[in-house]
Protein backbone atom coordinates (compact mmCIF):
# COMPACT_ATOMS: atom_id res chain seq x y z
CA UNK A 1 0.00 0.00 0.00
CA UNK A 2 2.79 2.39 0.91
CA UNK A 3 4.58 1.68 -2.41
CA UNK A 4 1.41 2.41 -4.38
CA UNK A 5 0.99 5.70 -2.52
CA UNK A 6 4.60 6.68 -3.28
CA UNK A 7 4.12 5.88 -6.98
CA UNK A 8 0.93 7.93 -7.13
CA UNK A 9 2.62 10.81 -5.30
CA UNK A 10 5.60 10.70 -7.71
CA UNK A 11 3.26 10.72 -10.71
CA UNK A 12 1.35 13.66 -9.23
CA UNK A 13 4.56 15.57 -8.52
CA UNK A 14 5.87 14.95 -12.06
CA UNK A 15 2.83 16.47 -13.75
CA UNK A 16 3.35 19.73 -15.53
CA UNK A 17 1.41 22.74 -14.36
CA UNK A 18 -1.59 23.67 -16.49
CA UNK A 19 -0.67 25.76 -19.51
CA UNK A 20 -0.86 29.47 -18.89
CA UNK A 21 -3.12 31.11 -21.38
CA UNK A 22 -2.01 34.46 -22.68
CA UNK A 23 -4.19 37.45 -22.09
CA UNK A 24 -5.82 39.27 -24.97
CA UNK A 25 -3.39 42.16 -24.44
CA UNK A 26 -0.36 39.85 -24.67
CA UNK A 27 -1.72 38.30 -27.85
CA UNK A 28 -2.44 41.73 -29.36
CA UNK A 29 1.05 42.92 -28.36
CA UNK A 30 2.74 39.94 -30.04
CA UNK A 31 0.57 40.40 -33.12
CA UNK A 32 1.44 44.10 -33.37
CA UNK A 33 5.16 43.36 -32.99
CA UNK A 34 5.00 40.63 -35.67
CA UNK A 35 3.17 42.98 -38.05
CA UNK A 36 5.67 45.78 -37.38
CA UNK A 37 8.59 43.43 -38.06
CA UNK A 38 6.94 42.35 -41.31
CA UNK A 39 6.45 46.00 -42.29
CA UNK A 40 10.13 46.83 -41.73
CA UNK A 41 11.70 43.66 -43.12
CA UNK A 42 9.38 42.41 -45.85
CA UNK A 43 7.75 45.63 -47.03
CA UNK A 44 10.72 47.89 -46.31
CA UNK A 45 8.33 50.55 -45.00
CA UNK A 46 8.12 52.75 -41.92
CA UNK A 47 6.17 51.69 -38.83
CA UNK A 48 4.27 54.69 -37.46
CA UNK A 49 1.36 55.47 -35.18
CA UNK A 50 0.07 58.44 -33.24
CA UNK A 51 -1.67 58.59 -29.89
CA UNK A 52 -4.07 61.39 -29.08
CA UNK A 53 -2.30 64.49 -27.78
CA UNK A 54 1.12 62.90 -28.40
CA UNK A 55 3.62 63.26 -31.19
CA UNK A 56 3.92 60.52 -33.81
CA UNK A 57 6.01 57.50 -32.85
CA UNK A 58 7.55 54.67 -34.79
CA UNK A 59 10.59 53.30 -36.54
CA UNK A 60 11.55 54.43 -40.01
CA UNK A 61 13.01 52.06 -42.55
CA UNK A 62 16.13 54.27 -42.56
CA UNK A 63 16.53 53.81 -38.79
CA UNK A 64 16.13 50.05 -39.26
CA UNK A 65 18.74 50.11 -42.03
CA UNK A 66 21.11 52.07 -39.76
CA UNK A 67 20.77 49.40 -37.04
CA UNK A 68 21.42 46.65 -39.60
CA UNK A 69 24.50 48.57 -40.76
CA UNK A 70 25.78 48.85 -37.18
CA UNK A 71 25.21 45.12 -36.69
CA UNK A 72 27.15 44.38 -39.88
CA UNK A 73 29.99 46.72 -38.89
CA UNK A 74 30.27 45.01 -35.50
CA UNK A 75 29.97 41.49 -36.94
CA UNK A 76 32.74 38.92 -37.11
CA UNK A 77 32.87 39.06 -40.90
CA UNK A 78 36.12 37.81 -42.36
CA UNK A 79 35.37 39.06 -45.87
CA UNK A 80 37.66 41.93 -46.92
CA UNK A 81 35.48 42.79 -49.91
CA UNK A 82 31.82 42.29 -48.87
CA UNK A 83 30.95 46.00 -49.01
CA UNK A 84 32.67 46.39 -52.38
CA UNK A 85 30.77 43.39 -53.74
CA UNK A 86 27.47 44.87 -52.57
CA UNK A 87 28.22 48.28 -54.12
CA UNK A 88 29.27 46.76 -57.45
CA UNK A 89 26.32 44.38 -57.46
CA UNK A 90 23.88 47.16 -56.61
CA UNK A 91 25.17 49.43 -59.36
CA UNK A 92 25.27 46.67 -61.96
CA UNK A 93 22.03 44.97 -60.92
CA UNK A 94 23.54 41.64 -59.81
CA UNK A 95 21.27 40.62 -56.94
CA UNK A 96 23.06 37.31 -56.34
CA UNK A 97 26.42 38.98 -55.77
CA UNK A 98 24.69 41.57 -53.56
CA UNK A 99 23.07 38.84 -51.48
CA UNK A 100 26.36 36.95 -51.13
CA UNK A 101 28.16 40.11 -50.01
CA UNK A 102 25.42 40.93 -47.52
CA UNK A 103 25.45 37.41 -46.10
CA UNK A 104 29.24 37.56 -45.75
CA UNK A 105 29.03 40.91 -44.02
CA UNK A 106 26.31 39.83 -41.56
CA UNK A 107 28.38 36.77 -40.58
CA UNK A 108 25.46 34.84 -39.02
CA UNK A 109 23.91 31.49 -39.86
CA UNK A 110 20.57 32.99 -40.94
CA UNK A 111 20.90 36.65 -42.04
CA UNK A 112 17.18 37.02 -42.80
CA UNK A 113 16.29 35.88 -39.30
CA UNK A 114 18.86 38.33 -37.93
CA UNK A 115 17.05 41.15 -39.74
CA UNK A 116 13.84 40.13 -37.96
CA UNK A 117 15.63 40.04 -34.61
CA UNK A 118 16.95 43.57 -35.16
CA UNK A 119 13.52 44.83 -36.25
CA UNK A 120 11.85 43.17 -33.25
CA UNK A 121 14.36 44.83 -30.92
CA UNK A 122 13.51 48.22 -32.45
CA UNK A 123 9.72 47.94 -32.21
CA UNK A 124 9.11 45.93 -29.02
CA UNK A 125 9.20 48.98 -26.71
CA UNK A 126 6.63 50.76 -28.88
CA UNK A 127 4.00 48.00 -28.75
CA UNK A 128 2.14 49.20 -25.66
CA UNK A 129 1.77 52.75 -26.99
CA UNK A 130 0.76 51.39 -30.39
CA UNK A 131 -2.02 49.31 -28.81
CA UNK A 132 -3.23 52.38 -26.91
CA UNK A 133 -3.25 54.34 -30.18
CA UNK A 134 -5.29 51.60 -31.86
CA UNK A 135 -7.76 51.61 -28.96
CA UNK A 136 -8.03 55.40 -29.17
CA UNK A 137 -8.71 55.19 -32.91
CA UNK A 138 -11.39 52.56 -32.32
CA UNK A 139 -13.16 54.87 -29.85
CA UNK A 140 -13.73 57.47 -32.58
Amino acid sequence: MNAALKICQAMYDARLPPPVSESAVEIARKEWIDNAVETLVDRRSDVQFKRRLHSAQGVTFKAFAAEVEQFAINSDSKSPCAIGEMVIAGLLGDRFLARDGAEDLMAVADPKEQLKIIARWLVKDLADDALIAIAEDNEL
